[in-house]
Parts: C-alpha cells; sequence; structure tokens
C-alpha cells in the first residue's frame, strides 16, 4: 500500500466507520445511520463524504440516481497510519507512557490481551530512547 498522509477529521472518522462497515454505502444510507446517531444533517454528511472523495479516501461511483461510496484504503491500514502519524508528533520518550495509557483505558478481549502480550515478548527493548523534541533542550 502507498504509505500516505491520513488527515482525517473526528467526523471524517465516523463516516468512515459506516463505509468500513458496510463495505460500500450509499449517501442515503449514510444519512439515516449518521442523521440518526449523530443527530448530523443531510448536508453535513455531504460535505464530510465530498471531503473524504477530495482526500482520496472514498471513491464514489453513480449507480442511476444514487451515489455509492467505497473506501479506497483498509481499515487496518488506515488505523497503522494514524497511529504512526500520531506516535510520530509525541517525543520518543513518552511513547510508552502512551501506549501504557492506551492499554489502561481500552477495552480489550483475552485475544486482544494475548496478541500485545505476544508482541511485547518479542520486542527487543533498547537501552535508552534519544529523545526527539528539539536539539539539546530536552527536558523529557
Amino acid at each position: 500500500m502507498m504509505e500516505k498522509d491520513i488527515n482525517i477529521t473526528d467526523a471524517e472518522w465516523r463516516i468512515m466507520r459506516v463505509i468500513w462497515t458496510l463495505d460500500s454505502a450509499t449517501s442515503r444510507e449514510l444519512i439515516d445511520i449518521l442523521g440518526e446517531s449523530m443527530d448530523w444533517k443531510p448536508a453535513t454528511i455531504k460535505t464530510l463524504l465530498r471531503r473524504l472523495s477530495d482526500k482520496g479516501i472514498v471513491k464514489t461511483k453513480k449507480d442511476g440516481n444514487k451515489f455509492i461510496y467505497t473506501a479506497t484504503m483498509d481499515e487496518s491500514d488506515t488505523i497503522d497510519l494514524a497511529s504512526k502519524k500520531f506516535f510520530n508528533q509525541v517525543c520518543a520518550k513518552k511513547v510508552g507512557s502512551a501506549i501504557a495509557y492506551l492499554i489502561d483505558n481500552s477495552e480489550l478481549t483475552q485475544a486482544d490481551v494475548d496478541k500485545i502480550q505476544t508482541s511485547l515478548n518479542a520486542k527487543e527493548p533498547v537501552e535508552e530512547i534519544e529523545c526527539n523534541c528539539i536539539p539539546d533542550g530536552c527536558n523529557c
């Protein structure tokens, strides 16, 4: 997959979650689902769809008098890229704390816990993490 910059707003994530869940969705389906659950107006949903289309995150196909929206990126790949973007913005010395926070504050199944534990067991720790904030100015 080509790595792209993921710049999705919270509202756009809501739209994408519906599209990923349904595999594709018409604007009417999105309006019915998000209009009720989010109390969004049809114009808001159509604006968000246009933005996602302009960003290349969804593609649009006209089918008669309706439009069908499909994701151009897999949900897992999108989450991975968004996570990478987030962690690139955090001080390298605080990544471990951020990951621990996510674990502590997330509902996880036993399968999730097992996967995390397997990843931790395979992880080779480093002696020291170099700060990536500002040169010669780290107080981390």
